[in-house]
C-alpha cells in the first residue's frame, strides 16, 4: 500500500496574488538592505551584470508561456546563468539523472537537471541555494541519496532532509504559475507510507518562508525576487 497522507493539502492556495505581491515587497526591501551594506566595489560588480547585453533584452515573461515546457527552461537557464554569474555557476539542461558538479580547474560550477524537465531545474536549484559554501564544494553537494525502492528507514530520512529543499521548489513554482506536487520519489516503497506527513511538512514549512522571507538562503531571495517581478532587474 502506498497511499499518501494529507493528500488534500492544496499548495495552489499557498501563494496568492495578494500574498506574491507582499512578498516581493519584502522581497525588495531585503534586497536594498543588502545593497546599502556592500562595499562599493561589489556594488559595481552587481551593477555590471544588471546591465549585461543579456539583462537588457531578457524578461522572465517567457515563464507564462507554460504550453511550451522548452522555453520556459531556457529562459529559466538564462536567468540563473546571468543573476549568478559572479558565483562561477551555471544550470545546465541534462539528458540523465541530476547532478552537481563543483568548481573544477577554473570551469564553473555545473548544476544538471534531469532530462531537460522544468520542475527538474527549480528542485536542483532549491537544493544548491540551501547547500552552504562548504557544500558547493562537493560533488552533489554531499547529500545522501538512496533511489527508488528505499526501505521505511531510508524514506523517513529522505523526507526529513527534502522538506525545506521541495518548500522552496514549491515557492519557485508557483511564482512561476505552475501547479506544484510534492515528491517522495519512492513509486515501489513496498511499505504502507499513509502515514507520512510529508507533504503537509513541506507546505508548512513554505508557508513559513513566506511569512518569513529573511530566513530563506539569500540566493533564494534573489532568484525569487526575480521571478516574481517578471524581470531580470
Amino acid at each position: 500500500m502506498t497511499t499518501l497522507a494529507y493528500t488534500h493539502t492544496n499548495f495552489s492556495g499557498l501563494l496568492t496574488d495578494r500574498k506574491a505581491d507582499l512578498l516581493l515587497k519584502e522581497l525588495n526591501a531585503l534586497y536594498l538592505q543588502r545593497i546599502h551594506k556592500l562595499g562599493s566595489d561589489q556594488i559595481n560588480l552587481i551593477g555590471r551584470y544588471s546591465h549585461s547585453p543579456v539583462m537588457d533584452t531578457l524578461t522572465f515573461s517567457d515563464l507564462e508561456l507554460l504550453v511550451d515546457e522548452y522555453k520556459a527552461t531556457e529562459a529559466l537557464i538564462q536567468l540563473f546563468n546571468t543573476l549568478f554569474f559572479n558565483q562561477q555557476v551555471e544550470l545546465v539542461r541534462g539528458e540523465h539523472e541530476p547532478e552537481y558538479f563543483p568548481v573544477k580547474r577554473n570551469t564553473f560550477a555545473r548544476i544538471t537537471f534531469a532530462h531537460g524537465f522544468f520542475a527538474s531545474a527549480l528542485h536542483e536549484l532549491s537544493h544548491w541555494c540551501l547547500a552552504g559554501k562548504a557544500r558547493r564544494q562537493l560533488s552533489d553537494f554531499g547529500y545522501w541519496y538512496a533511489a527508488d525502492g528505499r526501505t521505511e528507514a531510508q524514506q523517513r530520512a529522505f523526507e526529513r532532509v527534502e522538506v525545506k529543499p521541495q518548500a522552496l521548489e514549491c515557492l519557485f513554482t508557483l511564482a512561476c504559475q505552475r501547479p506544484f506536487r510534492v515528491s517522495q520519489d519512492n513509486l515501489f516503497a513496498d511499505f504502507d507510507t499513509s502515514t507520512s506527513t510529508f507533504a503537509y511538512d513541506v507546505y508548512r514549512q513554505a508557508e513559513y518562508y513566506i511569512a518569513n522571507p529573511q530566513k530563506m538562503p539569500t540566493d533564494t531571495q534573489t532568484l525569487l525576487r526575480a521571478i516574481l517581478s517578471k524581470s531580470l532587474i
